[in-house]
């Protein structure tokens, strides 16, 4: 079901700042640079720097992608099997959709379609 390990997303509350942060850090500057979204690949792994911290408190502000195949089926799955949904399926940007669900325990699982 979980293809691998695709992508994480760090919430931050400064997004100009964590991108010179983790630019300085990585020596990798941003793909993908929008006030909305920072990205970058790390060899072939994206490493994102969210803005948005709605939802989020200080200890949970990252979350893990798996890449899937099909994510409304995989979400679907989780859902029968006692997760529940953090954030539903949406699109964010051509083909790549992305949701987040929390396990039983209350852990963060991300999944990614489409990336």
């Amino acid at each position: 079901m979980f293809n691998k390990l695709r992508t994480v997303i760090y919430h931050v509350k400064n997004l100009d700042e964590a991108k010179q942060w983790y630019q300085q850090i990585t020596g990798v500057t941003p793909y993908f640079d929008e006030p909305f979204y920072v990205g970058f690949d790390i060899n072939g792994f994206e490493l994102g720097l969210d803005p948005d911290e709605s939802g989020v408190t200080a200890g949970n502000q990252s979350v893990a992608y798996w890449a899937v195949n099909d994510i409304n089926a995989v979400v679907q799955k989780l859902l029968e099997a006692g997760a529940t949904i953090i954030t539903d399926v949406q699109n964010v940007g051509g083909t790549i959709q992305t949701a987040v669900v929390a396990d039983p325990f209350g852990n963060a699982i991300g999944l990614i379609e489409g990336a």
